[in-house]
């Protein structure tokens, strides 16, 4: 037992002595920011066989993507029409201009103007009707694999003495 304290302890000062971005390969800046008017927006096409009616045509601008791939921050636009959209990631959208209705795969309907918020779990699909133009900022965060998902969970509470959510 004490080999390991001992062990532990050496570990956690070697850590301590090697800067955190070389060990996360991180090269990116603490900081990201840019006007998002100056921001260039190219075609995102929808795919085809999604579009239910209309000719939307979407466009996209990259802001910032963390070094691991993990996350994404993104401005995204779409004129009117209607299709189905496949969300991969985990997204929280910011409605910057315009007006959708979006139906989830549970039937249940939304309709999110600008100023709204919304999430869209991973791995899920939407119907969304755009009415004649509509802008997000879209933060896509890739979830876990479930195992590990469940696991962190599981010591979060764990650790927290059974409590839950942002407060734990």
């Amino acid at each position: 037992m004490v080999w390991k304290m001992m062990l532990a302890s050496a570990a956690t000062m070697a850590m301590r002595a090697v800067p955190p971005n070389l060990l996360s390969g991180n090269t990116m800046p603490p900081l990201v920011t840019a006007p998002m008017g100056e921001m260039e927006m190219t075609p995102a096409p929808i795919n085809p066989a999604w579009v239910l009616s209309g000719d939307p045509q979407a466009r996209a601008a990259e802001h910032s993507r963390s070094p691991d791939d993990a996350a994404l921050t993104a401005v995204w636009d779409c004129t009117d029409g209607s299709f189905r959209w496949y969300f991969p990631w985990d997204e929280t959208v910011l409605i910057l201009e315009g007006t959708v209705h979006v139906t989830a795969a549970d039937g249940s309907t939304r309709t999110l103007k600008t100023g709204d918020i919304a999430y869209f779990a991973g791995d899920t699909w939407a119907t969304w009707q755009v009415e004649g133009y509509v802008r997000k900022i879209a933060f896509l965060r890739r979830p876990f694999p479930k195992p590990l998902a469940a696991a962190i969970r599981i010591k979060r509470f764990l650790t927290s003495g059974g409590s839950v959510g942002l407060a734990a």
